[in-house]
């Protein structure tokens, strides 16, 4: 690490910040192989973090972190699916306020790269891509299909004026900055190399970020196979790798000459799948790999500097040889951990960006102490059985209708959450799903469970019995993949067709659980509710208390598991906030509660349990996120 900083040039950006730098007329420019902002050299030290994955209680605290730690840069991803939920609704508020998160940024002295998609990956539920243009049969996401691009134009129609006005040399500058914003750059897309079904497409996106009066400094993103496929002409290409092989930054010079090299995802850890282990990278190799970059005259974002969680059911997935769905927490084994803490990459970088910077960085923030409140008893049930006549209205439908295409939200369908489908069998048999089950059906016939179907499990034997009976299928959305080719086969529920003795199952009752908040407050008055058993078998519902004391304090969330009794898998709503999926087949052990989302005094915990319950579930202070391997 000395020999390379030994050799690399120092830079003291102390004026170089949003609020020092009125007057904008350049913004950030090539000049050769270096940037230029206003004029005067300058590199990106950036890392990245997501609003959407951090509450926003918590985003000054992790800029000031940003900042202590020596970097000049934040780049965030903007998530369609959560800011157009249903088509034509927009939400930028609360959680989702982009021009707040923005304007945080500048005040705190921090420029911003831009990511907004319309596809953004990032582990996220379809990459970023509303469930509800899987509506239309014939979609081709990510292309200039007529259907695609009149749905980015409408969003980008209600985001850009967000947008526009925040840009450094913004001619639509808002009241607020009338010497311009904190954007710098804006990315075109997301690795559209990796993809790269349609050669319009690239121009499609840049033309509607121009158009709509986007003037700064435009990138790509790919990694190195996808690099030469992810170009469009007036934007500056950069790369995304996490080991530094001979010659990488090198290959840039192959798509473009005499340009600053930048590294736009260098990853600094890595994310975890259900049933895997809990990943991690070497901090030591880590910090090097930046130092050899730097020493290269490149800039660099760190991936992920602050991860954060998936919160509620956006985590994605990946489908290569098997599909896998990613984990609630988004830890990444990033230089803060998910619930914002410091790591040894923190100090290590902090060293190493101050040494060349050459001058003292801003003392790291204390960070928030965490609470472990102890055993928190869960007394009262209610089955899934006897919510559903109250609270949740079926659609009928002689086939099976995937999640998507549910007559719900606006005629927008369902995007997240669970489904059940109820028809009417006579005996039982040899029950096949023809691999029609996304991703997972938990099988009952009336209310005895059976067994399960997924994409490994296709069949099953259902028993015997008298008379007409209620088979019911409660299946799971998981997660959309985000990544890869096969992003247009992401609906979800039953896709097709699932059949008994090799007929095809007709006349369905189908169920919505999405578990949004106006649910679960009608669950909170639902008749039905009762002491728990000593031994109950899901699906069901489960309640209790935290009281609190004092000022609410993070905590973690472990629900144990065990051989014989004990949670094995659903999800934890905490004052009506979903905080996300448990599953004793790990890695991830506990969940992240927030403090801001705690109240003094009672707190209602809600837990829906697919299977076996347990009867407690301990806040504890410290995460554990599973046996770990080093990422190779």
């Amino acid at each position: 690490l000395l020999i390379c900083l030994s050799v690399l040039c120092r830079f003291n950006w102390s004026e170089l910040i949003p609020v020092r730098l009125w007057r904008r007329t350049l913004g950030l420019q090539t000049a050769g192989s270096q940037f230029l902002l206003e004029g005067m050299p300058f590199r990106i030290f950036g890392g990245s973090m997501h609003y959407f994955r951090v509450p926003r209680e918590y985003w000054e605290d992790r800029m000031l972190k940003m900042k202590a730690c020596g970097l000049n840069t934040l780049t965030t991803y903007v998530p369609w699916n959560l800011h157009e939920p249903e088509r034509g609704k927009f939400d930028f508020s609360r959680n989702l306020d982009l021009e707040a998160f923005l304007s945080l940024a500048a005040k705190n002295g921090l420029w911003v790269i831009l990511r907004p998609g319309p596809y953004i990956c990032s582990e996220w539920d379809l990459g970023g891509l509303p469930s509800w243009l899987l509506r239309d049969p014939e979609m081709q996401l990510r292309t200039t299909y007529k259907g695609f691009t009149e749905a980015v134009d409408a969003y980008f129609d209600h985001l850009m004026p967000i947008v526009v006005p925040l840009q450094a040399t913004s001619p639509f500058c808002s009241q607020q900055y009338k010497k311009g914003g904190p954007i710098i750059a804006v990315q075109v897309e997301n690795e559209y190399g990796s993809y790269a079904k349609d050669p319009n497409y690239m121009t499609y996106v840049k033309m509607a970020l121009l158009n709509r009066g986007i003037v700064e400094l435009l990138m790509t993103s790919d990694n190195k196979n996808g690099l030469s496929l992810g170009l469009v002409k007036g934007a500056l290409a950069t790369i995304n790798f996490q080991k530094l092989e001979p010659g990488l930054l090198k290959y840039l010079d192959t798509v473009q000459k005499d340009q600053p090299k930048m590294v736009m995802e260098y990853w600094t850890g890595w994310f975890d799948n259900w049933g895997g282990p809990h990943y991690v990278f070497d901090a030591d190799e880590m910090v090097n790999t930046v130092a050899s970059v730097l020493k290269l005259g490149a800039s660099i974002n760190l991936y992920m500097f602050h991860g954060g969680t998936n919160f509620g059911f956006m985590n994605g997935a990946l489908e290569a040889d098997e599909y896998k769905s990613d984990v609630t927490s988004y830890d990444y084994d990033a230089v803060l951990t998910e619930a914002g803490d410091y790591t040894s990459k923190f100090f290590k970088l902090r060293q190493l960006f101050s040494m060349i910077i050459g001058q003292p960085l801003p003392l790291p923030p204390m960070i928030e102490s965490k609470a472990s409140y102890g055993a928190i008893l869960l007394h009262q049930y209610i089955s899934l059985w006897d919510v559903l006549p109250s609270l949740l209205q079926p659609m009928k439908s002689e086939f099976p209708v995937n999640m998507e295409n549910i007559h719900l939200n606006n005629n927008s369908g369902q995007s997240y959450g669970y489904v059940l489908y109820e028809t009417v069998i006579f005996g039982g048999g040899h029950l096949h799903s023809r691999d029609h089950v996304r991703d997972r059906a938990q099988v009952f016939v009336n209310t005895m469970y059976v067994g399960e179907l997924d994409y490994k499990t296709v069949e099953l034997s259902l028993p015997e019995g008298q008379g007409f009976r209620q088979l019911r299928l409660l299946v799971e959305n998981r997660g959309r993949v985000n990544y890869g080719l096969a992003l247009n086969d992401q609906r979800k529920g039953l896709i097709g067709d699932i059949f008994l003795n090799k007929t095809p199952l007709r006349n369905f009752k189908i169920y919505s659980l999405e578990m949004k908040p106006s649910f679960m407050e009608s669950l909170r008055h639902a008749a039905g509710w009762s002491s728990v058993p000593d031994y109950f078998v899901g699906p069901a519902f489960f309640r209790g208390r935290l009281w609190i004391e004092h000022q609410p304090q993070d905590t973690f969330l472990k629900l144990q598991a065990s051989s014989e009794l004990g949670w094995e898998k659903g999800v934890v709503f905490v004052n009506d906030q979903n905080l996300g999926r448990y599953w004793k087949i790990g890695p991830q052990e506990t969940l992240y509660l927030p403090g801001p989302w705690l109240w003094k005094g009672s707190n209602e915990i809600v837990v829906f349990e697919e299977h076996t319950a347990g009867r407690i579930i301990q806040s504890v202070d410290i995460p554990y996120l599973g046996r770990t391997q080093y990422v190779d």
